[in-house]
């Protein structure tokens, strides 16, 4: 999502002629956008530290046996390789349109051209599916944590896989919803991306807004449900002190996979709140 520092300004005016009724769009600056310097910079640091992040996710992988740490890890590698695609493609897409830098093409905000409407179902694609994968992961570890025997009856690697088809195929439909006429995607100040059309009072583009708006609260909030018990199970757990050292090792794992969940969840509170 670096795409989206440019959000809190003003968005743009849409006026018609009156003789062609061919829509004249009007940015801010005469035109001009943005110095591309710093979504140039952002997308970079993004795929940077999610490449770093997956080299030390694949090791991981590697060395761990325990099944829950497996799974635990696959989720974490999906995660990285959503939000690394993310930026690579979103970033690419905006960068393309900094250097195109025509704002006198486009077809308007009530019926954005091809460019566009990819580009905002790339980001509510890819802005989704991290937030439904820590979701996903703060539940996984919620049911490891309080119920071991439960999750080890149900989690398998071929149920993961499935749960993360699931989770992009979700995230998919989302994002696919404008093709079907239901809510728009829109150029945003200032004129080098798109996203939902916000600013509108019909119904179609309210229900989208709020259906986007939802699932990306209910699954922070769900996260930030899960991720509690958990925290608390383990701080109870570790007050008990009567567990064997097999046990303590295993819990020591649990900690340190709660403390990463913690950590993505405040992440994506932080980026996505303001949004949301």
């Amino acid at each position: 999502m670096q795409v989206t520092q440019d959000s809190n300004s003003s968005g743009f005016n849409t006026n018609f002629n009156s003789s062609t009724m061919t829509p004249q769009v009007d940015f801010p600056h005469n035109g001009i956008p943005s110095n591309p310097i710093i979504a140039c910079l952002t997308m970079t640091l993004g795929i940077l530290f999610n490449v770093v992040a997956l080299i030390i996710l694949i090791k991981a992988y590697t060395r761990f046996r325990r099944r829950s740490k497996a799974t635990f890890l696959l989720f974490a590698s999906s995660l990285v390789v959503t939000d690394l695609t993310g930026h690579v493609v979103s970033g690419g897409l905006v960068l393309r349109r900094y250097s195109t830098a025509n704002f006198t093409s486009q077809d308007g905000p009530t019926n954005p051209d091809s460019p566009c409407q990819f580009l905002g179902g790339c980001l509510v694609f890819f802005g989704l599916c991290p937030l439904f994968l820590g979701c996903a992961m703060a539940a996984e570890r919620c049911l490891g944590v309080t119920n071991p025997l439960l999750h080890a009856r149900l989690v398998t690697t071929a149920r993961t896989k499935i749960a993360l088809s699931m989770t992009w195929f979700l995230a998919l439909c989302v994002a696919l919803l404008p093709v079907f006429q239901l809510g728009d995607y829109t150029y945003q100040y200032p004129g080098t991306w798109c996203f939902i059309k916000v600013m509108d009072t019909n119904a179609k583009n309210l229900t989208f807004v709020m259906l986007f708006s939802g699932l990306a609260l209910s699954s922070l909030a769900l996260a930030f449900i899960c991720n509690t018990i958990s925290g608390l199970t383990l701080i109870r757990a570790r007050l008990k002190k009567n567990s064997s050292s097999q046990r303590f090792s295993a819990r020591s794992h649990d900690t340190e996979m709660v403390v990463q969940l913690v950590g993505i969840m405040v992440t994506s509170c932080i980026c996505w709140s303001p949004l949301l």
